[in-house]
């Protein structure tokens, strides 16, 4: 079985769009594309080297447009990225489609049961960036099992979010985690199960 990791860069207030550069993503009037960048620093950057390893990607139709109109040209930022499988979800895209040619290895599947089959397939381990819509669909189906999550100090009022209300209530640990020298708080949870309750001080 291959673990499903969600990688975002969030902000406080859960938003995880455009986090790259201004132009990434500026669908719905998102007009603050970038905001990570003021973040950096170096234990930011040994973070992220380990978390851009090579794996098998899946993708969201909107970031896959995104990624494949910029990595095949930027690859030595991402070792391998064009070498790894990366799959897309979507009910547009077919194999035949110039943007799914033109990236190495890019696989085109239609359903939440193509995800499950891919998650009990042999292979690496499946991560996923961007992706908002999708990723929420995920956590409602309950198939996401880690999220490596890099929060940062800054509230953006608006754009796409990691979560919604079709998350289904459940518990993650946290297995690992770092602050930067900017105030960036990077975190490795896995779930852990159920949701517990009590109450404080019984």
């Amino acid at each position: 079985m291959r673990k499903i990791i969600v990688l975002s860069m969030i902000s406080l207030d859960g938003v995880i769009q455009g986090p790259g550069r201004p132009d990434e993503d500026p669908s719905g009037g998102f007009t603050l594309g970038g905001w990570v960048a003021p973040y950096g620093d170096d234990v930011s950057d040994k973070v992220m080297r380990k978390q851009l390893q090579p794996a098998d990607l899946l993708l969201g139709r909107n970031t896959f447009e995104i990624f494949a109109n910029y990595w095949p040209e930027h690859a030595e930022h991402w070792p391998g990225i064009n070498e790894v499988n990366k799959y897309v979800l979507s009910s547009t895209l077919s194999a035949s489609d110039p943007l799914v040619k033109r990236w190495n290895n890019s696989h085109v599947i239609t359903s939440l049961d193509d995800i499950r089959k891919l998650k009990a397939s042999e292979g690496s381990d499946i991560k996923m960036w961007g992706s908002s819509k999708l990723i929420q669909t995920l956590l409602a189906n309950q198939l996401v099992d880690e999220l490596w999550l890099q929060i940062h100090p800054v509230i953006l009022g608006k754009g796409k979010r990691l979560f919604d209300e079709q998350s289904v209530p459940s518990a993650f640990e946290l297995t690992e985690s770092v602050v930067t020298t900017t105030g960036v708080i990077l975190t490795y949870y896995k779930r852990s199960g159920e949701v517990k309750t009590g109450t404080i001080g019984a």
